[in-house]
């Protein structure tokens, strides 16, 4: 409190002790006028100093009564500042939104749980990480988010034993210290249970939401003896997790340290690859069977990395999803090759896929219309493939987006069909324009008549529903003729190409074109030879 202050501070106290001892006073004087004291003068000896007397007692009450109030002031200023202060500290120790401990509070129980026991304490950190939920916010929105974060706090509760810490670290990576006391296998247990809890459907409005987590443990020993150590070893456990498919624990092992430093690495590359257009796109041939005229290309993703050279997508694609990168990734991609088919005969397709977490984009067609806008690629041309794992988390929100699609002229194809969940219930509740063949059932094909079944089946329902279908994997010319007389539409495969670049294949076009300026591919040879890759499946 500055002098200013103090003085100010002064003044007002002594203007209320000279107002109430006025007040006091005006009492006296009313008294006197009144004759409400002459009963006090039988019991004063000196009647002349009757009057100065009560005076005195008026203005004595004044200053008491001065007194008293300052007093009540000063205690419930004090009272508020202790609730203030105990306040702050609350709100300095706990989450705001779901009113677990947060990361200091966590780290000081940890502490001081560690020096409590003589090392090693028999105690566990469960690190969890949501999967799926860094899309939730742009897709439902951040009220959206915000409720899954209180909900997933109302379920770690349940789930933790009295005497145990469940604390949100930050954004959506929430922590357990847990003493596990003498039965070490009953982390593993809660860490299960943690992922069942949090992988069960979440409701938003008319939708659900479907998340999960990865768990990553770290155990007390010698080494691993504070806070920051434990909670480094179940993060480096908690991204291994996450690179062995999400959905699942781990144990903190030292080795785990040089695979993170590794991954952490190449998502720093890729988001530099994607920024810097090291992400192309590479054309696979689409024929039409039998004749194998050529009718289009499906495009997929290279990576031209500066060190390691050209990676498939297998290196990159998973990670790309993973951090949110997908997008970014899939929109440049789109935009490049439609860029390059301009120059391409007009009837020739491209079909790109789109990944699970981009069809839950409500702002997805209109993403796509602008880039068929700017790069002035006709939407007839375009055909967009979906999984059905994409179709999964929100069949409505999925039919709104194909519907939109659709409406623009853009063709939808259903991708490796038969692989999925419910594939006759999607194409009874959606509208497709194609059916993709996975490939595991071209290769099965010459395994035998049962295999060979299959394939007849979904080419007979795909001509029933009126949907063309493309058989994919397609690596012989006997495969060629078998499913030609199926009824199969169209084939791609490394019978007819590889993935190439754009420079390869217009060199392809210009050997594809007969005199009169038809594409087809020359039936004398095994194919073309222009693929620059690998003939195997991996490379695809």
């Amino acid at each position: 409190m500055d002098d200013a202050t103090q003085a100010s501070w002064a003044k007002g106290e002594l203007r209320e002790v000279l107002s109430l001892m006025m007040i006091g006073t005006c009492v006296w004087f009313a008294g006197t006028q009144l004759g409400l004291f002459s009963l006090l003068l039988t019991f004063t000896t000196f009647h002349q100093l009757h009057d100065l007397l009560m005076l005195a007692i008026c203005m004595s009450f004044g200053i008491a009564a001065a007194a008293i109030r300052k007093s009540l002031t000063l205690r419930r200023v004090m009272i508020s500042r202790d609730l203030a202060q105990s306040s702050a500290a609350s709100v300095a120790r706990h989450d705001a939104m779901t009113g677990l401990a947060n990361r200091r509070l966590f780290q000081e129980t940890l502490d001081t749980r560690l020096a409590s026991v003589q090392a090693p304490a028999p105690v566990a950190v469960l690190l969890i990480d949501l999967d799926r939920f860094k899309p939730v916010n742009d897709v439902y929105g951040h009220a959206a988010g915000d409720a899954i974060l209180c909900a997933v706090a109302d379920r770690l509760r349940a789930l933790l034993p009295i005497g145990n810490v469940v604390a949100r670290l930050g954004g959506d990576e929430f922590a357990i210290l847990y003493d596990y006391g003498k039965d070490r296998e009953t982390v593993g247990r809660l860490a299960q249970q943690v992922i069942n809890a949090l992988s069960q459907p979440l409701p938003w409005g008319e939708s659900r939401i479907d998340i999960g987590a990865t768990v990553g443990i770290a155990l007390a020993s010698p080494e691993i003896s504070t806070a920051e150590t434990l909670l480094h070893a179940a993060d480096l456990a908690m991204y291994q997790g996450k690179r062995d498919g999400r959905g699942a624990f781990r144990f903190f092992q030292a080795e785990m340290g040089i695979a993170l430093r590794a991954r952490a690495q190449l998502e720093q590359e890729l988001r530099l690859g994607i920024e810097c257009g090291e992400i192309e796109p590479f054309y696979q041939p689409v024929v039409s069977l039998p004749g194998r005229e050529l009718i289009g290309f499906e495009v997929l993703a290279r990576w031209r990395h500066p060190v390691q050279g050209l990676l498939a997508p297998d290196a990159f694609i998973t990670l790309a999803e993973e951090t949110g990168m997908i997008a970014d990734l899939t929109w440049a991609l789109m935009r490049k090759a439609c860029t390059d088919a301009r120059s391409w005969p007009s009837h020739l397709q491209l079909a790109i896929n789109i990944s699970p977490l981009q069809l839950q984009d409500r702002q997805m067609p209109a993403r796509i219309l602008a880039i068929l806008t700017e790069t002035g690629f006709a939407p007839s041309r375009l055909e967009i493939e979906i999984t059905e794992t994409a179709l999964v988390n929100d069949i409505e929100a999925a039919r709104t987006a194909l519907t939109s699609m659709q409406s623009l002229g853009v063709r939808i194809a259903l991708d490796d069909f038969g692989t999925g969940y419910s594939s006759l219930y999607h194409l009874r509740e959606l509208k497709f324009d194609k059916l993709k063949i996975d490939r595991s059932y071209i290769a099965s094909v010459p395994l035998g008549a049962e295999r060979a079944k299959l394939v007849d089946a979904i080419i007979a329902l795909g001509s029933s529903l009126g949907l063309v279908t493309t058989a994919e994997g397609i690596e012989s010319s006997d495969s060629v003729d078998w499913l030609a007389g199926q009824g199969c539409t169209y084939g791609q495969g490394f019978l007819f190409g590889a993935p190439m670049t754009k420079v390869a294949t217009d060199r392809l076009l210009t050997e594809w074109t007969d005199g009169a300026g038809n594409l087809v591919l020359d039936r004398a040879a095994n194919g073309p030879t222009l693929a620059i890759e690998p003939r195997t499946a991996a490379a695809a």
